[in-house]
C-alpha cells in the first residue's frame, strides 16, 4: 500500500491563500476581543470621530470593524 503524501503549502503557487479567513469562520470569533484589538479600535474610532466599541464586542466583529475603519481612514 502506497503512503499518501500531504500537499506542501510552501510549494503552492499562492501559499498565503489559506492564511486569511473570514472572521465569521474563526473558531474563536465569538470570544471576547483581545486587548490589542480594543486598543487599536479605540485609536481608529478616535481618528474617525466615532464612539469607541462596546466592551462586549467579540473578536470576529472587532476584526471586521478594524478592517472597515482602516479602509474608511485610508490606512
Amino acid at each position: 500500500m502506497a503512503e499518501e503524501t500531504l500537499p506542501n503549502p510552501k510549494l503552492e503557487e499562492h501559499p498565503d491563500s489559506n492564511t486569511e479567513k473570514d472572521p465569521a469562520d474563526w473558531v474563536s470569533g465569538g470570544d471576547p476581543m483581545t486587548g490589542a484589538q480594543k486598543s487599536y479600535l479605540t485609536t481608529l474610532c478616535e481618528e474617525a470621530k466615532m464612539d469607541p466599541p462596546s466592551a462586549d464586542m467579540n473578536k470576529g466583529d472587532a476584526s471586521k470593524m478594524i478592517d472597515e475603519l482602516k479602509q474608511k481612514l485610508g490606512h
